[in-house]
């Protein structure tokens, strides 16, 4: 690719499930710089000069300076960032899939840390933490009142550090602390197994550098278990994506090679670009293109079968791209709810060793040349999440209703926006009524499991079997964002 922009985009999950598709460069400023307004720039120093003289208390000169460059670039949209050097840091860890810190996957219950599962060989895992413990305590903090993003920078650290955990186990009735040693976390994004019939199912839940290896592995993994391999369950559900190399690379998997994936479009003529189903697009390391070798392997068989994508409103930007291609090719059949709406592209440039922007560059596209900016993906086929209906999708919110996002034609009207309101407050209502009726309880079954009626339904149209269609479920009015 040269000079062309160098795929590696990033979908930083916010606190409000957003995402976004980045394309990552190594450069510190472009060649030319653009004419500089004087005058504001002069206002610009006279209140810098004001603040260090006039303000009640010293203010740091360069937590000044940085807070301004911060400013400046979140006011453009929700996804352009400056990352300062804690920032960069965790940026960094972020896209490699592996950071520092005990090995856990969590979610909050009742206010607490709640184990999901200790991650294979981690620390956690030799300490002996399971599925459903509750974490109270890290080190003298109560984990009450504490978000999730607060509770896991107190879990993280320098590798061999220690952090002391306060561990609830409901089903033995008791508390204890454990002191675990921190350490590098290799984190998986990929998992998958075969069900009864012949079918596999396959998750992923970000798009990180390993991705495309782990897919790979799994989906030869599926074929070797189940060689009358019948069909495949994609699972894009609460994706918040990732990198876009690793994106083209799941879609390249099931389509005919050289295939339109994704285009980009932008001021910058290096942003006008067309990814295709070709190594050449998300291949970067030496060795064999993995996804060669599986089609070898497998003998075309994943460019074949019959596939369901499940998605979700959680679902953005990578996984948004790889359910738009499969779409457009009517290749697999898209099944949930509508996607997030993630559709523009953010380049992240090094302005040093330990600093870095994010900024919005470009719109990505469709194969078929459709913008899903503030729109997401429409499936083909609308389901519930539960028998019981969507209890909590209106709790989400999407790209459209974060404010500066960028526009797609029509906004939504003031009435659309206080039925939209409506809609969430009636589902925190509900959120609240369930948890009380059932405390401790998981109010939505696990992904992949017997009781995950997504998949269940995704099954039956593998099979040829009727699906249960959502009533309830509506597309958000397109044409008015």
């Amino acid at each position: 690719m040269g000079q062309k922009l160098k795929i590696a985009g990033w979908l930083a999950v916010g606190a409000l499930t957003g995402a976004l598709a980045t394309v990552q460069i190594q450069a510190v400023a472009r060649n030319a710089i653009a004419p500089l307004p004087l005058e504001e720039l002069q206002q610009l120093a006279a209140v810098f000069s004001m603040i260090k003289s006039d303000y009640v208390e010293p203010v740091d000169e360069k937590k000044l300076i940085t807070d301004a460059i911060s400013g400046m670039v979140t006011a453009l949209d929700p996804h352009s960032a400056y990352y300062d050097k804690k920032a960069w840091k965790e940026f960094r860890e972020g896209t490699s899939g592996s950071f520092v810190g005990v090995g856990i996957e969590i979610t909050m219950e009742d206010g607490l840390v709640k184990v999901v599962s200790p991650i294979e060989d981690s620390p956690a895992a030799a300490a002996g933490l399971r599925t459903n413990d509750l974490i109270a305590r890290i080190d003298n903090t109560a984990v009450k009142g504490l978000t999730i993003t607060e509770a896991v920078k107190l879990m993280r650290g320098e590798p061999g550090t220690q952090v002391r955990l306060q561990i609830l186990r409901r089903e033995e009735n008791r508390t204890f602390t454990v002191t675990i040693t921190r350490a590098r976390i290799i984190t998986q994004s990929v998992k998958s197994k075969v069900l009864d019939g012949g079918y596999g199912w396959l998750r992923i839940s970000q798009f990180q550098d390993r991705t495309v290896t782990d897919f790979t592995s799994k989906l030869a993994d599926i074929a070797k278990q189940e060689p009358q391999l019948k069909g495949l369950v994609l699972d894009l559900r609460n994706d918040p994506g990732g990198l876009l190399d690793a994106a083209v690379a799941v879609s390249a998997a099931f389509l005919p090679a050289d295939s339109d994936i994704v285009s980009t479009n932008g001021q910058l003529e290096e942003s006008r670009y067309v990814y295709k189903a070709n190594p050449r697009y998300y291949w970067r390391r030496t060795g064999t293109d993995p996804l060669a070798k599986l089609e070898a392997d497998t003998k075309g068989l994943y460019k074949r079968i019959p596939i369901v994508v499940l998605v979700n409103e959680g679902s953005a930007s990578a996984s948004e791209i790889v359910a738009g291609a499969l779409q457009d090719y009517k290749r697999a059949t898209i099944m949930g709810n509508q996607t997030f709406g993630k559709g523009s592209v953010q380049t992240v440039r090094a302005l040093g060793p330990d600093t870095g922007l994010k900024i919005t560059t470009a719109r990505y596209y469709t194969p078929s040349g459709k913008s899903i900016q503030a729109k997401g993906i429409v499936p083909d086929m609308l389901v519930d999440e539960t028998p019981d209906g969507n209890l909590f999708a209106a709790l989400s919110t999407r790209e459209a209703d974060l404010e500066k996002h960028l526009e797609n034609g029509k906004e939504a009207s003031a009435d659309e926006i206080a039925k939209r309101d409506a809609a969430r407050e009636a589902a925190r209502l509900k959120l609240e009524e369930e948890q009380r009726k059932n405390p401790g309880k998981r109010l939505l079954p696990e992904y992949g499991s017997a009781e995950d009626f997504r998949l269940v339904q995704a099954l039956n149209h593998l099979k040829g079997q009727p699906v249960v269609l959502s009533k309830t479920l509506k597309a958000r009015d397109i044409s008015a964002q």
